[in-house]
């Protein structure tokens, strides 16, 4: 037989397994990204004991390399002011014509369903360093954004 239709193993044929892409820039989080993720590390390690089967555990301890990486890497930021949009706070802006409050966050607790983008989100990035009154261009239209208020403290 052929060398070419000899196959040694299936393993050769499987799609390679990658780690979790970890964002780009700094790991900025608040308490409570801070805690969300630690508490993400101790599901985990409870997870893998009752695990059984090669690929389930595979899975959950690269979940876990990856919570893991981002505790290591968390920049707990300062607590905002309120004088301006800044990570930590919360934004009520008059968006497309509706009034939306918007709290920003860290990558990993970033819930855009539920108005917590991360800092990164063009969004966010559009109101950082606005003051109250404020209007703001956005996705190429002139005063897009007004910043309504500025909430500071850790976002709920």
């Amino acid at each position: 037989m052929s060398v070419a239709f000899r196959r040694d193993s299936d393993e050769e044929h499987l799609e390679p397994k990658f780690e979790i892409p970890i964002p780009r820039g700094p790991n900025l989080v608040t308490e409570r990204g801070l805690a969300m993720i630690r508490a993400r590390i101790v599901d985990l390690d409870a997870l893998l004991l009752t695990l059984e089967g090669e690929d389930a555990i595979k899975a959950a301890k690269r979940d876990r390399r990856y919570w893991t990486t981002r505790a290591a890497t968390a920049e707990l930021a300062p607590v905002p002011t309120g004088d301006t949009v800044e990570f930590g706070c919360t934004a009520v802006i008059a968006f497309k014509g509706k009034t939306r409050r918007i709290a920003i966050v860290g990558d990993d607790e970033a819930d855009p369903a539920h108005d917590r983008l991360s800092f990164s989100a063009p969004l966010s990035r559009a109101v950082m360093g606005a003051e109250v009154g404020e209007r703001l261009p956005f996705a190429g239209q002139d005063d897009a954004i007004e910043v309504l208020e500025i909430i500071a403290g850790e976002p709920r």
